[in-house]
């Protein structure tokens, strides 16, 4: 996976979704707002509040979408 960013978090307006392909082993960490995460081949999608994360448990495509304006960070 190469993910490259600015010292600043992503930023998603309301319905906007983030594509993060073979992240095995990251953290989607929700900075504000709330996410919906989702990943390929999983049957439990979590919804993150600001504050909380998930670790990405599978290579393949996850999704992270708003439910409302949010920023994260991948760790």
């Amino acid at each position: 996976m190469r993910i490259e960013m600015s010292s600043s978090p992503l930023r998603l307006a309301y319905g906007q979704t983030l594509r993060i392909v073979d992240g095995v082993g990251r953290a989607v960490c929700c900075d504000e707002g709330t996410l919906w995460v989702t990943e390929e081949h999983q049957t439990g999608d979590v919804v993150l509040e600001a504050g909380a994360r998930v670790r990405i448990k599978h290579a393949g495509l996850t999704l992270a979408q708003a439910l409302k304006p949010a920023s994260l960070s991948i760790a």
